[in-house]
C-alpha cells in the first residue's frame, strides 16, 4: 500500500539538528594499534539502519566503498537492535549497530562481542497510543497489550518505565513484535501502546496522530557499533577505517540535515526525522 505524502514542520531540521549533534559525539578507543602484518579483509559487510541516519549517509555516497577500494563493501538492513545483534553473533555481518544496553546485555549472555564507536545519544523511545486512546498515564496500563521488540531499547524502555510506576512486568501482555509490526498494531487496534522507536514513531505520530504516553530520555541508552572479539584482533586497521568514515558520515550530517531527510534510503521509511517534540513534556507521568 502506498504511503502517504508528509509535510515536515519547519522546526524538523532544527529538531534533527540537535539530534545529530549529540549523536556525532564519540569514538571510542580500540585496544592496541593496528599491526604492519595485519591481512586486509577481502568482504566488509555492515548493517545499516533507520534508527541511525548516520548509517543511512555512509550508505548512501559510498564513503566507506572509495576507502576501501581493495574490498567488497556489502550492506544488510537491520530493524531493530535485536537482529542487528543476530546478524553480528551468526557471522552474516562484521559490524553492528545496536542500543548499548542491548549490546552489554549481548555480552553478559555469552556473545563475543565488543563495542567500538559510539554513533547516537538520542531520545529515540517512547511509549506510544493511538490517539484517540485514553490512557493517561504508565500505571494504566495494567492489564493492556504492549507490543514491543525483545533485546532492544524499547523493550528495555518498557520494563523500566512499569517499574517506576510500581508495575511488573506480568501486570501486562506484553507482545513480541518487530518495531513496524508494532506500529501496525497499535494504529490498528491490536494493542493498547506500543514501545516505539524512531522513525517509526515519529512516523506514526505524523500520519496517524500518535501520542507519546510517556517519556523519559534517562531512559534511552546510546547507539553503538560492535564488532566480534575475534575481528577486534584480527581487523583493527579495518576497524578504523570503517570508524573513520562513519566520522565523516556523522560530520555531514550534523552540517546538512535537510539532505539527511532527503536521503532516498530515508524515504522508504517514511520519515528518518523526527517532529519537532519538547525538550521535556509538559507533565511526567
Amino acid at each position: 500500500m502506498p504511503q502517504p505524502h508528509i509535510s515536515f514542520r519547519s522546526q524538523t531540521p532544527r529538531a534533527l539538528f540537535r539530534w545529530m549533534a549529540t549523536a556525532c559525539a564519540v569514538a571510542l578507543s580500540l585496544q592496541g594499534a593496528a599491526h604492519a602484518a595485519e591481512k586486509p579483509p577481502s568482504e566488509v559487510r555492515l548493517d545499516y539502519a533507520y534508527y541511525s541516519p548516520v548509517s543511512l549517509a555512509l550508505k548512501h555516497f559510498g564513503w566507506l566503498e572509495k576507502a576501501l577500494p581493495d574490498a567488497k563493501v556489502t550492506w544488510v538492513l537491520s530493524q531493530g537492535s535485536n537482529r542487528s545483534l543476530e546478524y553480528l553473533n551468526s557471522g552474516s555481518v562484521d559490524f553492528a549497530s545496536s542500543a548499548s544496553l542491548s549490546a552489554v546485555l549481548a555480552r553478559a549472555n555469552g556473545s563475543p562481542i565488543k563495542s567500538v564507536y559510539v554513533y547516537s545519544r538520542a531520545e529515540w523511545t517512547a511509549l506510544v497510543v493511538r490517539k484517540d486512546s485514553t490512557l493517561q498515564s504508565v500505571a494504566e496500563l495494567k492489564g493492556k497489550k504492549i507490543a514491543a521488540t525483545k533485546g532492544t531499547d524499547p523493550y528495555l524502555f518498557t520494563l523500566r518505565a512499569l517499574q517506576k510506576a510500581g508495575l511488573k512486568k506480568d501486570d501486562v501482555e506484553l507482545l513480541h513484535l518487530q518495531h513496524p509490526d508494532g506500529r501496525t498494531a497499535l494504529e490498528k487496534g491490536d494493542v493498547d501502546a506500543w514501545a516505539g522507536l524512531d522513525p517509526h514513531m515519529a512516523a506514526s505520530e505524523i500520519q496517524s496522530g500518535a501520542r507519546l504516553l510517556y517519556r523519559n530520555k534517562d531512559f534511552n541508552s546510546y547507539g553503538v557499533l560492535s564488532v566480534t572479539e575475534t575481528y577486534a584482533k584480527e581487523h583493527p586497521q579495518a576497524i578504523k577505517t570503517v570508524l573513520t568514515a562513519y566520522e565523516k558520515a556523522c560530520e555531514w550530517a550534523v552540517k546538512n540535515p535537510d539532505e539527511l531527510a532527503k536521503l532516498p534510503a530515508a524515504g522508504r521509511c517514511q520519515t528518518a526525522i523526527v517532529p519537532h517534540r519538547p525538550e521535556q513534556p509538559a507533565i511526567e507521568r
